[in-house]
């Protein structure tokens, strides 16, 4: 009975073993993620940038983004959902702002460092703060209202208001069923140049010995890149841009989707995707219209009222946007307007 008893001991220490318990900091800093001054996001050894072919849009903020992984544990290749990241491994993605984005050597504010750490109990979100000094960014629940200014790409100085979400509204966003998940990195994410230079990101990873499984390049999801022609059809960059910005909610497993809107890259029922149908609630969300896309009708469809408006009982998503994204949404406006949706 003893012995039993040890064994069930080791087993369980065993097993364990390969678990890797996370250590919440308080300061962004302890963890080591960044080495020399934390403001430069210098990656430290083992910690690794990468990019997006269309990523979520954030009031025009941009990121910058690495995944710090477990020593001596890989990636595994998924071919459609994001990656299989091992235990302990800490998806990090800072936002920030260029003080003029036509001169980003000027320099930069940046706003939040949120940490999505994949524990023994799943994914667990971490979010941070950042000080007015840059100097440190401080673990903090609770979320914050920022007033931002910056010269934008065209040369006009902005000022708005820039909500930092709070922990519950991080894991929100990441709901898959009832589970947290990553949602950015994935194969047809994933599938770029490395910033910088002409290798292939994915091609880079498995060089650096950090994924495995990973199959030849041509047999890789095509990347699409929502505001470069060159990566895919006006319909294949809309889906894409659709896809980053709406299906981690609206998708047969997100949290819309008792909307039957969905809004994912591989949805191919076009009623699904919103074309002549009518919204599951009505009210001002609807605005007076009565589908959610009408074919060659862009001022008549529901998604796009409420991709063009601030009001946040209205705007959609519903976090993360204070601002309207003008490209997002003349994007999506084309692809409505030149579409008759008869082979989706």
């Amino acid at each position: 009975m003893v012995s039993s008893f040890f064994f069930f001991v080791l087993i369980s220490q065993l097993f364990r073993a390969d678990q890797v318990e996370f250590d919440r900091k308080e300061r962004l800093s302890d963890y080591g993620f960044f080495e020399g001054t934390l403001r430069d996001l210098n990656p430290s050894a083992g910690v690794f940038p990468y990019t997006l072919n269309t990523p979520l849009f954030s009031n025009y903020a941009e990121k910058l983004r690495f995944v710090k992984l477990p020593e001596g544990k890989k990636i595994r290749y998924r071919d459609s959902a994001a990656f299989d990241f091992p235990f302990g491994s800490v998806l990090i993605k800072n936002f920030y702002y260029p003080l003029d984005f036509r001169k980003p050597e000027m320099g930069r504010v940046i706003l939040e460092t949120r940490l999505l750490v994949h524990e023994e109990n799943g994914w667990q979100a971490y979010p941070y703060i950042w000080n007015r000094e840059q100097t440190e960014a401080i673990y903090d629940p609770a979320g914050e209202a920022r007033a931002v200014r910056y010269v934008n790409a065209s040369g006009k100085k902005i000022s708005t208001s820039y909500l930092i979400p709070n922990k519950n509204q991080c894991k929100g966003c990441h709901l898959k069923g009832n589970v947290v998940v990553p949602v950015g990195p994935s194969a047809r994410q994933l599938n770029r140049p490395t910033e910088g230079t002409a290798e292939n990101q994915l091609k880079h990873w498995a060089a650096l010995g950090i994924i495995e499984g990973l199959p030849p390049l041509s047999e890789l999801p095509k990347g699409i890149v929502w505001d470069d022609a060159a990566t895919g059809s006006l319909n294949d960059r809309a889906r894409a841009y659709l896809d980053a910005n709406c299906a981690h909610c609206h998708s047969k497993e997100g949290p819309a989707n008792t909307s039957g809107l969905f809004l994912d890259v591989y949805e191919k029922d076009p009623s699904h995707l919103g074309v002549n149908k009518s919204p599951v609630a009505a009210g001002r969300g609807a605005g007076n219209l009565n589908f959610d896309i009408v074919p060659r009708a862009p001022d008549k469809s529901i998604l796009i009222f409420r991709m063009k408006t601030n009001d946040l009982a209205i705007a959609m998503p519903e976090i993360g946007r204070e601002q309207v994204h003008k490209e997002g949404v003349a994007l999506v406006e084309e692809w409505i307007r030149k579409n008759t949706f008869s082979n989706h």
